[in-house]
């Protein structure tokens, strides 16, 4: 399929041919919902932990005589009930990970893509070659191209002028092609993507996977 290239300055200088494969699929919510669930559950640590009444430090020993002081019947410092006591069903460590095969993974990432180029929220430049940091030439790059809402700007390889001209630009984040990822995509609106970064996208997510490599991720 074709899709138009735009210069910096916004106008379309050529159609480019892209993949259908990456950009054509047709759309997969309860696909797209399960990767990301899975990439943010992975991220969680899973460190909480807290202590029972078995666990505190504190004396076992009973707080007061059972009858006539007109109080409750405490019988440790160490009850739930009282400040600085254990902790009734807390969490513990654990690990929230979710597995999700290679296959599923890829494709998702190929829907998101493919819904950005369909609902005219990707936008590919030849190239951000700036020759300094410049925040307000990143600024006027992206007013001309229309983007007046948080975008992800993706290059083939990490470039420092680009990174730093973007990053105290508020809803703008700037990722190389090697690690985009479902919830960065989700997480704004526009696609800005350069052609190098949309040939490094196909080749990276274009192929096919192996029956082998699908099974070790499973």
């Amino acid at each position: 399929m074709q899709v138009p290239v735009y210069s910096l300055t916004g106008e379309v200088v050529k159609n480019i041919e892209v993949s259908d494969r990456v950009f054509g699929q047709p759309f997969n919510e309860a696909l797209v919902h399960q990767a990301m669930v899975r990439q943010q559950a992975n991220a969680r640590q899973g460190t909480a932990s807290t202590k029972t009444r078995g666990e505190v430090q504190g004396s076992g020993r009973k707080l007061y005589r059972q009858k006539h002081t007109g109080m409750a019947r405490r019988g440790s410092r160490r009850s739930p009930l009282l400040r600085g006591g254990g902790k009734v069903f807390g969490p513990l460590p654990r690990s929230y990970r979710q597995d999700m095969p290679k296959k599923m993974r890829q494709l998702a990432l190929r829907c998101i893509l493919s819904i950005k180029r369909e609902e005219g929220e990707l936008k590919i430049v030849e190239q951000l070659g700036f020759a300094e940091p410049k925040t307000r030439q990143m600024l006027q790059v992206l007013t001309a191209l229309g983007t007046d809402y948080s975008t992800l700007v993706v290059t083939s390889e990490a470039e420092e002028n680009v990174i730093k001209s973007a990053r105290n630009l508020l809803g703008v984040k700037t990722l190389p092609a090697s690690l985009l990822n479902v919830v960065d995509l989700l997480s704004y609106r526009g696609l800005l993507m350069t052609e190098a970064a949309v040939r490094k996208t196909e080749q990276i997510w274009g192929k096919e996977v192996s029956q082998g490599a699908d099974s070790a991720a499973v």
